[in-house]
């Protein structure tokens, strides 16, 4: 589900800042699945459209910060969200990769969900300073998501923002939970190996599981969401599946 996906003839490619983007065609599946409900084709667009230049916007935080430590990078969109991957330097006659510490690691996996954060930041300040409103509302009753918008403004343009801080602000939040292979699961391994190489990744895995199956509850029960259920429930059985395997031991 997060391997690499090969190469396709209908792949999209372009580059952003010199970074090489490749989008599998079924990224545009996953755009669909992670949220609109709307069977209005202009609604649909607009939230593909959100999905797209947000999941964007995080690889590009990781690469940006992978290029700040000298290691290259490719970003691939596909099935499940995104990935940046490392590619070799260039090291006399051939090709190296670059060796990253622990801090580094954790300050990459950290800027792919910052950099959403300050996106939407940007888009609330924009919207403020343009005559916008903000306003408050809340996710299971006590996690605050700040959304913005035009009163009697353009509709198109009112929901394309909602969407993009939905996506930046909700699912950067839950890309923060400390679940393989998410970004929090990736920092929690990192910290739980520092202060204890011997079973360190064995409790973060541990923790995987049971955030899993925390987020999947929620998401059924509480958002109303098989598709984020699912992803979940899926994760945890992984985390589980890597622990019987022996992982850690």
């Amino acid at each position: 589900m997060f391997t690499l996906p090969p190469p396709t003839r209908f792949d999209l490619r372009f580059a952003v800042f010199g970074i090489p983007v490749r989008v599998h065609p079924l990224f545009w599946v996953i755009a669909i699945l992670l949220g609109s409900s709307s069977r209005n084709l202009t609604d649909i667009a607009i939230w593909i459209v959100a999905v797209f230049a947000s999941i964007l916007i995080h690889e590009l935080g990781h690469a940006l910060a992978m290029r700040r430590f000298g290691q290259h990078a490719q970003i691939i969109l596909h099935l499940s969200g995104g990935l940046t991957v490392p590619q070799p330097v260039a090291w006399g006659s051939g090709w190296a990769n670059i060796a990253l510490t622990p801090n580094q690691e954790v300050i990459i996996t950290l800027a792919g969900p910052g950099a959403g954060f300050l996106f939407a930041a940007l888009i609330l300040a924009l919207t403020s300073a343009f005559g916008g409103s903000i306003i408050i509302t809340t996710i299971l009753g006590f996690i605050p998501i700040p959304m913005a918008g035009f009163p009697n403004g353009n509709a198109i343009l009112n929901l394309l923002i909602v969407s993009l801080l939905w996506v930046n602000i909700f699912w950067g939040l839950i890309n923060l939970m400390p679940i393989y292979p998410l970004d929090g699961g990736n920092v929690a391994r990192h910290i739980f190996a520092k202060s204890d190489p011997l079973n360190g990744i064995r409790k973060s895995l541990w923790l995987s599981v049971i955030a899993g199956g925390v987020v999947a509850v929620v998401g059924f029960i509480f958002l109303n969401s098989v598709y984020m259920a699912i992803m979940f429930a899926f994760l945890a059985l992984q985390s589980y599946q890597t622990l019987q395997g022996g992982f850690g031991r």
